[in-house]
């Protein structure tokens, strides 16, 4: 380990090391090979910054949704803050998308044509934030999380992508089942390891190949997509179809989730 500020090197040795480190892993990077043997990308980019008030015309607790093909943005109300603003778009060059200002690509993806009133401010609002996120959206594929006494956990192993929303919920199961698992092999941590991974492998899998109804109610690919999309919305909505719908999803997914429970036994 160096310490750049210092220039100081210094060795240590642990009997694991968990790489918990994101996207972008510094610790899968070193111990598994570069990014592009593991991270797929899936075209598009996502630029998010906190609010420090509402957009003008929606009260404190309006969510927005502003959806074309390819493009959309989203107004996300908190109770005890201001909003989150997300843009997220299709782009077939992703390296493009880095060579200028986060806040020209996003005015090239959302243009030709000159803002609205609404889409205008967000851009406006996120142009002159403090502080944003402007990133490409990728998952993370491995045939392997785990390497002698070094193992991945969250992002850094699996990525399932904001479009998901399954991120923060499936670190924090991953590292409470890893624990267990440390727990239960407390002698033998390559059995600890395996246990662990066999558990969670099912699960991450489902999750990586059945995203598309998730990033579909995101931003939609094509008019289909958009029609489709729309109607689900607003069934979702309706007074009596709408709780039913909830419902009859809830179920559905409550048992495929069984099927593929990683909680310890």
């Amino acid at each position: 380990m160096r310490d750049q500020a210092a220039g100081t090197t210094v060795t240590e040795r642990f009997d694991l090391v968990v790489g918990a480190d994101g996207l972008r892993s510094t610790v899968r990077r070193l111990v598994f090979g570069p990014d592009a043997n593991h991270m797929h990308s899936l075209d598009h980019i996502v630029a998010a910054a906190l609010l420090d008030e509402q957009v003008g015309g929606f009260g404190p607790h309006d969510g927005v949704v502003l959806a074309e093909v390819g493009r959309a943005a989203w107004i996300w109300p908190f109770a005890d803050r201001g909003p989150s603003l997300l843009f997220t778009y299709h782009t077939s060059n992703i390296d493009r998308q880095f060579r200028r200002p986060a806040i020209e690509s996003l005015r090239r993806a959302f243009g030709p044509r000159p803002a609205g009133p609404l889409l205008g401010e967000l851009l406006d609002r996120f142009e002159k934030s403090d502080d944003f996120l402007f990133d490409s959206v990728h998952q993370v594929r491995m045939r392997q999380w785990h390497h002698g006494r070094v193992v991945l956990l969250g992002d850094a192993a699996w990525c399932m992508t904001l479009y998901s929303g399954l991120g923060t919920s499936v670190a924090l199961a991953g590292g409470e089942l890893l624990g267990t698992m440390l727990e239960r092999h407390h002698d033998d941590l390559p059995s600890a390891l395996g246990d662990w991974e066999h558990r969670m492998r099912p699960y991450i899998d489902y999750q990586h190949d059945h995203l598309g109804p998730e990033r579909l109610l995101f931003v939609p690919s094509t008019r289909a997509q958009q029609a489709v999309r729309s109607s689900l919305l607003r069934m979702r909505w309706a007074p009596v179809v709408g709780p039913a719908l909830g419902h009859l999803m809830a179920a559905s997914n409550l048992m495929k989730m069984k099927d593929l429970d990683v909680a310890a036994a």
